[in-house]
């Protein structure tokens, strides 16, 4: 029987790691307890945070003991990975809020049941430690010099890398030592652009606490062009259905390009890779019915079989041969508002998320209402454009939202 090296490596998951044959043998032979780190900069988790989950179910699906990291403390900071500027500084309420939202996330996801997986914080070891003592037990190991070769500050030290931030490797090394000596966790897992702070933890345990410890980082996502997935024009592409609705996480996957089929089956799915294969093989349009399954699948996993079902059914109404309409992200209006601003309209109901975002869709020929291009930005939304007690918008080529009229 493989591994979950072996299935992970197959997946595309794996893209840099320490010490590869140790790795490889310890997955085979025992069974590891691990840890990914999550930093609640905001009350949901993205779909970027998405593969580190499905790197972390995998891993406990083949029997290794899952440690979910909430960044309680190192959150106070910001990480610089990837950052052209200082992140903005949260309060520690902001920070407490979002690590219930996101609690309850990570448990779509992981099986939290009977000590199977952890969730920790590190505010509780962080927010109280004395600084002089962790300079000395723990700073002494790191070299200045090493740490300013690393990515994650090197793009950082033409705008100005902040003190405050500065610290944020040592933290994060010191949780991965922290969690080395309360859980016998003995390896870190994480995106690729975490792998010099994952570097700096792994190599902390070795010289302080003479044990063997391991980093292996997972391929971020990103699109044939080498871009990273998950943006919309309402930007981040959200876990919470509350910021994107199943309906639009599902309408992300159906039009993904078609070169990047295989790669989001591999990562975002458990469809086993006889099928991913398959599905993406298949051409011309065609590949439709992969983009099918691929949108159905994530979106199931994300919001649940039932409101996946709904996204189908509504995509299906309004680009196939269905008709039940009820499924399609809709909002409510009074009639009074008839003769208002249609821009006045999109925005309040925050189908738009500004006016300048609605005129530069116009600009471009991308709204349109009940099928007919908005050409005006003083457009008005009048009761002929009802039918039915509702009106359709369009943003873009598929993205639909209806409103109903009371």
């Amino acid at each position: 029987m493989s591994s979950v090296y072996t299935e992970l490596l197959e997946r595309g998951y794996i893209k840099q790691l320490t010490h590869e044959n140790e790795i490889k043998e310890l997955l085979e032979k025992d069974k590891v307890t691990f840890y990914i780190g999550f930093d609640p900069t905001a009350d949901s988790l993205h779909v970027g945070h998405f593969i580190a989950l499905m790197f972390m179910a995998h891993m406990q699906k083949a029997g290794h003991r899952p440690i979910a990291l909430l960044g309680g403390g190192t959150a106070m900071i910001g990480d610089p990975s990837g950052k052209t500027d200082m992140r903005k500084m949260l309060t520690k309420e902001e920070i407490s809020h979002n690590i219930e939202s996101i609690k309850k996330q990570m448990e779509r996801f992981i099986d939290f049941s009977d000590d199977k997986a952890l969730l920790v914080n590190n505010g509780d070891w962080l927010l109280d430690l004395n600084y002089v003592d962790f300079i000395r037990d723990i700073g002494v190991h790191f070299s200045v010099n090493r740490m300013l070769t690393a990515e994650c500050f090197k793009q950082r030290l033409e705008n100005g890398l902040s003190f405050l931030e500065f610290n944020y490797m040592l933290m994060q090394g010191y949780d991965f030592y922290v969690l080395n000596e309360k859980y016998g966790c003995i390896m870190e897992l994480g995106g690729d652009d975490q792998w010099s702070n994952m570097i700096a933890g792994m190599e902390l345990i070795r010289r302080k606490a003479q044990k063997p410890a391991y980093a292996m980082t997972c391929s971020l996502l990103t699109n044939s062009e080498g871009k990273k997935m998950g943006k919309t024009e309402k930007g981040a592409l959200w876990l919470d259905a509350e910021k994107t609705s199943p309906y639009e996480f599902y309408q992300y996957w159906r039009n993904i390009d078609d070169s990047d089929v295989e790669k989001c089956l591999s990562l975002l799915t458990f469809l086993p890779m006889e099928e991913v294969r398959r599905l993406s093989a298949l051409e011309g349009s065609k590949i439709n019915e992969a983009k099918k399954v691929l949108a159905f699948e994530v979106t199931k996993l994300v919001h649940g079989e039932e409101e996946a079902l709904k996204a189908k059914e509504a995509s299906e109404a309004l680009f196939g041969a269905g008709k039940d309409l009820s499924s399609v992200p809709s909002v409510t209006i009074l009639s009074d508002r008839l003769g208002s601003s249609l821009l006045d309209i999109l925005v309040e109901t925050k189908i738009i998320p500004s006016k300048g975002e609605g005129k530069r869709l116009i600009q471009q020929g991308g709204l349109s209402l009940n099928d007919e291009k908005v050409e005006d930005f003083t457009r008005i939304l009048n009761k002929d454009d009802i039918k039915d007690g509702a009106c359709m918008i369009r943003r873009g080529k598929k993205n639909y939202n209806r409103i109903i009229v009371e």
